[in-house]
């Protein structure tokens, strides 16, 4: 029941019943990247879709993918033979927000203390 609840009001995890009925009704199936997503294009309008698998966060999006749905090409990345350049980095889970996430030293949630500015940096005081 559960499951069945957050399909119809919960977009932020997966899709909808809007969406699916959307998808089914003007979209058409292009390809799924090695995340699970799950890639459309609209049957009429030059519109392009992505049903995310899992937490919708569009960092998830594979690199082929990115060109595709920002209409870079017009070519999907299954057609194409995608091969991905050897300076695209795999994806990173964006970890802002959590435990894990980057906090330089002298930030309120790090230990330690700002290292203290040297160089040329005068600070400004208005005289």
């Amino acid at each position: 029941m559960k499951k069945f609840l957050s399909e119809i009001f919960v977009w932020w995890n997966g899709q909808t019943w809007g969406t699916r009925l959307w998808i089914w009704r003007f979209g058409d199936y292009v390809g799924s990247d090695e995340f699970g997503n799950k890639y459309y294009q609209d049957k009429k309008a030059d519109r392009r879709y992505v049903t995310y698998n899992g937490y919708a966060d569009a960092s998830t999006i594979g690199q082929g993918w990115h060109g595709w749905m920002h209409h870079r090409t017009d070519v999907p990345p299954t057609k194409d033979g995608y091969v991905a350049k050897s300076w695209e980095k795999p994806h990173e889970q964006n970890l802002t927000g959590t435990a894990a996430a980057y906090r330089p030293d002298g930030s309120l949630l790090n230990k330690g203390e700002r290292p203290r500015v040297t160089g040329d940096y005068d600070a400004w005081s208005p005289e």
